[in-house]
C-alpha cells in the first residue's frame, strides 16, 4: 500500500542519509542528508516578470501557428508541420525574449559549506519521502497501463504497418499510438486523481498538507464543520478539473461513427 511504501522511504531511506557534515554531493548539483534534499533552483531578476509574460505570449502565438497551420492541412491537404511550426515560433519567441531583456534570470546551484548549504532549494525531510513514494508509485502503476494500451492493439495491425513497409518510429506514431492512446487515458485519468487523493497521506510522516493545515486550524479553536467543508471543497475542484481535463481529451481521441 502506498501508506507503507510512504512510511518506509521516511523512515529506512531518507532518515538514514548522511547527517548535514557529512552531506553526500551528486555530480555538484544534489545536496542529500538526513534533513532532506536541496536541488537546484531558479533566481529571478528585475526582468523576470516581463520574460514570463513575453514567454506567455509566444506560447499563445505558437498555439496560433499549430491552428493555422492545422486549417491549411484540413483545406489543401498539405503537411500540417503544426509541431515544428508551433515550437519554432515558441523557440523564436524565447530566445528573443532572452537575449533583448540580457539574462532574466539564472540557475542557483547548492553548495555545502560545513554545516549550511546554501543555494538552489530545499525540500525537506518529509516531502522528499513523499515525493519519492508517490513517483515510484504512481509512475508503476502508468508504466503499466501504458504497457496493456499498447499491448491491446491487435497484433494484425502491427502486421499490417509492417506490410506497407512503415518504419519501427512510423509504426508507433501512426499506427500503435493512436488506438493505444484510446485505451489508456480512462486510467491514466483515474491515477491522476489518485495521486491527488493519495497527497493526504503526507500527514503519516509529518508533512504540513492541506489535510494536516485543516487538523491544525481545527486544534487552533476554530469551526470543524467549516473548516472540513473547505478541504472537501479544495479535494472536489482538483478532482473535477483532473477529470475534466481526462473527459475532454477522451472526448478528442473518441472514434467518430456513423449516426
Amino acid at each position: 500500500p502506498v501508506l507503507v511504501l510512504i512510511i518506509f522511504m521516511y523512515t529506512a531511506v531518507v532518515l538514514q542519509f548522511p547527517p548535514i557534515s557529512n552531506a553526500a554531493e551528486t555530480l555538484g548539483l544534489i545536496v542529500f542528508s538526513n534533513r532532506g534534499l536541496v536541488v537546484p533552483w531558479g533566481e529571478g531578476a528585475e526582468q523576470t516578470r516581463l520574460f514570463l509574460v513575453l514567454l506567455g505570449s509566444g506560447l499563445m502565438l505558437a498555439m496560433t501557428a499549430a491552428v493555422w497551420r492545422t486549417r491549411r492541412h484540413d483545406a489543401s491537404g498539405e503537411p500540417h508541420r503544426r509541431v515544428l511550426w508551433g515550437g519554432g515560433v515558441l523557440l523564436l519567441v524565447a530566445v528573443a525574449a532572452h537575449l533583448s531583456l540580457s539574462a532574466p534570470g539564472t540557475i542557483s546551484l547548492p553548495s555545502r559549506e560545513g554545516r549550511v548549504v546554501t543555494g538552489g532549494i530545499q525540500l525537506g525531510s518529509e516531502y522528499a519521502a513523499l515525493l519519492i513514494a508517490l513517483v515510484l508509485y504512481t509512475a508503476s502503476h502508468i508504466a503499466e497501463i501504458v504497457r496493456g494500451s499498447i499491448l491491446a492493439v491487435p497484433r494484425g495491425q502491427t502486421e499490417a504497418a509492417n506490410a506497407i513497409a512503415l518504419s519501427g518510429f512510423q509504426r508507433l506514431r501512426y499506427v500503435i499510438l493512436p488506438q493505444a492512446l484510446r485505451v489508456l487515458v480512462p486510467p491514466l485519468g483515474n491515477q491522476y486523481l489518485n495521486l491527488t487523493k493519495n497527497s493526504s497521506l503526507a500527514v503519516a510522516v509529518g508533512y504540513f498538507e492541506l489535510t494536516r493545515i485543516t487538523g491544525q486550524i481545527i486544534a487552533n479553536g476554530n469551526p470543524a464543520p467549516q473548516s472540513i467543508g473547505i478541504l472537501m471543497l479544495c479535494y472536489l475542484l482538483l478532482s473535477l478539473t483532473i477529470a475534466l481535463v481526462t473527459n475532454f481529451v477522451n472526448r478528442r481521441l473518441r472514434l467518430e461513427g456513423r449516426s
